[in-house]
């Protein structure tokens, strides 16, 4: 009798708990949006991010973050994409800012899709959930609160989470614009530093600092090939994926590279190497360019850690601020960009992706792999000369000249 009545109660759990996710699974996305930036976008973000340069903050100093309606709908549309591949929208009302997502099952054999909804009201510290709707079921907000605050501090860490908690006095939220108030502490660098390169990516980064170490001592000419980098590194992503996350590795690979193609040393983003060897610093170049390297590098690491539009964006936006005062609108270094781009999309889409792209820089890679022909692009355009050849960004003589671009990158051995 004990028995029937145990195995009577788990079915009726199974039951609910079969039920509860065929509720919350719907055969249509709510949302369904690609994830776009622009380099306006990107102009924007870096006047947040110069006006709250921890470089420049006092202990205790208050800042206000003013953030338009469009660009938190914006900013959450990219992260789902990037980091869920799904797709969001946020509305910003009075007081409150409603969001709704949508991410497709990955393993589905039919189109299966979990739709989430939530209103978020203005508030003290990190964000309250009025409710959570999952496809039909609807959590209230106490145990959507719950939930969320568990998946966080799983993720980024129970003590950082308080941190960036307390750090926030104020999230104001009217139809036009978020204002989010902080206090700064020393103390929030780490925190920050932490979430975005946890420790154990932090440790992941030492094998490749290590190995660069003896590359760069080996005795050579003042400039070194930037396949003479990513071939050995790349090989050792190879060998250290065997017993781990092939995309992780890439990135430390890729991000190892970045750092010292740019002539910046691993302690800016992690104080504790300071004490780790030292790798000698050389000229890096890619079709006899140093700056060919940089840009190939920077938009590596931006599409693997963020994404391809962003690595993209980024690297227009620098063009179109050099053309206003700096060494002029470059086609080249926009090539340079794309082929970096597609490199660290390549390096991070997925574990067979990544796997692959290891193989064949490991088998041994030249400039020609990797980077496109640019002798012919023109560059060092002024503002005014740029218009006047192109109409500027997404005018037709430009679109067709990028077209020409992406054809040269898409050609590229590596990416066939």
């Amino acid at each position: 009798m004990l028995l029937k009545l145990i195995f009577g109660l788990g079915a009726v759990v199974l039951l609910t708990v079969a039920g509860a996710l065929f509720s919350a699974v719907d055969r249509a996305p709510l949302i369904d949006r690609h994830a776009e930036i622009s380099p306006a976008n990107i102009e924007e973000a870096k006047r947040i991010l110069d006006k709250n340069d921890p470089r420049n903050l006092s202990p205790g100093a208050v800042r206000t973050i003013a953030v338009k309606a469009n660009e938190v709908d914006l900013a959450a549309n990219y992260l789902a994409d990037r980091f869920a591949r799904g797709s969001a929208q946020v509305w910003l009302g009075k007081n409150a800012a409603r969001v709704q997502a949508s991410w497709r099952l990955p393993l589905a054999a039919v189109p299966a899709f979990v739709n989430f909804e939530t209103s978020v009201p203005a508030g003290r510290g990190l964000p309250q959930m009025s409710y959570l709707k999952v496809g039909a079921v609807r959590l209230p907000g106490w145990a959507a609160n719950k939930l969320l605050h568990y998946g966080l501090s799983e993720y980024f860490g129970a003590a950082e989470v308080q941190t960036i908690n307390t750090a926030i006095r104020r999230v104001a939220i009217a139809e036009n614009e978020l204002r989010l108030t902080y206090r700064w502490q020393p103390q929030l660098a780490d925190t920050l530093r932490n979430a975005l390169l946890p420790p154990g990516e932090q440790e992941r980064l030492r094998p490749y600092q290590e190995y660069l170490v003896s590359i760069t001592r080996l005795p050579r000419t003042d400039n070194i090939p930037l396949t003479d980098l990513l071939v050995p590194l790349f090989s050792l992503a190879r060998r250290r994926s065997a017993k781990g996350d092939p995309v992780a590795e890439n990135r430390a690979a890729i991000l190892s590279a970045t750092l010292y193609v740019n002539g910046r040393d691993l302690s800016a983003i992690i104080p504790e190497a300071k004490a780790w060897p030292q790798p000698k610093y050389k000229t890096v170049i890619v079709n006899k360019r140093d700056d060919f390297s940089k840009h190939f590098m920077v938009s590596a690491a931006l599409a693997a850690f963020a994404g391809t539009p962003l690595a993209d964006a980024v690297g227009v936006y620098k063009e179109i601020a050099d053309s206003q005062g700096g060494s002029g609108f470059s086609f080249n270094d926009i090539a340079a960009d794309r082929a970096g781009a597609r490199f660290g999309e390549q390096a991070s889409t997925d574990a067979k992706s990544a796997v692959r792209l290891q193989q064949r820089v490991a088998a041994g890679i030249t400039e020609l792999y990797i980077m496109p022909i640019t002798e012919d692009l023109p560059e060092f355009m002024p503002e005014a000369l740029f218009k006047r050849r192109y109409g500027g960004i997404g005018e037709p003589a430009y679109n067709r000249m990028m077209a020409d671009i992406e054809e040269r990158v898409n050609k590229l051995p590596l990416y066939r």
